[in-house]
């Protein structure tokens, strides 16, 4: 049995399950299913590093106490014009 999956998707992702549908003839459903299968396999096999996708985000170019100091610099900031 299908179950129904709400989730928010960047509309050019849309349009990209879209045109690979109709490029090959088959609906949004299978290819976002091949897609997930693909990628699984991916996963499985050791191909794909989730981890380095993911956590990418967070690679920075300064050291993470200088960002900790700017984070807390700015809160400080804000508190002290609240406190006025």
């Amino acid at each position: 049995m299908d179950k129904v999956l709400s989730a928010r998707v960047d509309e050019a992702t849309i349009n990209k399950i879209g045109s690979l549908a109709k490029q090959i003839g088959t609906t949004k459903k299978a290819v976002i299913e091949e897609a997930v299968r693909l990628y699984g396999e991916k996963v499985q096999s050791g191909e794909a590093d989730v981890f380095e996708r993911t956590l990418g985000a967070w690679a920075r170019k300064e050291p993470p106490q200088r960002t900790v100091a700017k984070a807390r610099k700015a809160f400080r900031g804000s508190m002290a014009r609240r406190s006025r």
